[in-house]
């Protein structure tokens, strides 16, 4: 999925705020935007100020590929580990079941290719 420019714009902006420690808001990105000469629609500065608002971008700028975020992001997948396991098990046994009915009905004394 690619970024419109009125995304990106914001995004940039955004990051301007971040890197002067400014709070970002709707109006101070619709300011740097209008400094910058970059048209954009009404909407687009109010959704990054409120996605943004309680984030500290600097610190997800920086923990980008730090090994801080495995733990987190195993947590969910240890979680998502244990049903997935639990439904191979009974995949199992519903084979095992139709394996056995199947050769209880199948078994008439002639192969296929005798």
């Amino acid at each position: 999925m690619a970024a419109t420019n009125d995304e990106l714009a914001c995004t940039y902006s955004a990051l301007i705020l971040a890197d002067d420690d400014v709070p970002i808001t709707a109006e101070k990105i619709t300011t740097i935007l209008k400094a910058a000469n970059v048209s954009v629609e009404p909407i687009w500065p109010s959704l990054f100020a409120r996605a943004l608002s309680h984030c500290n971008i600097k610190d997800l700028i920086s923990n980008v590929g730090s090994a801080a975020a495995a733990p987190a992001a195993a947590a969910p997948a240890a979680a998502a580990a244990a049903p997935a396991e639990a439904k191979k098990e009974e995949k199992k046994k519903e084979e095992e079941k139709k394996e056995d009915s199947d050769e209880d009905d199948g078994d008439m004394g002639f192969g296929l290719f005798d």
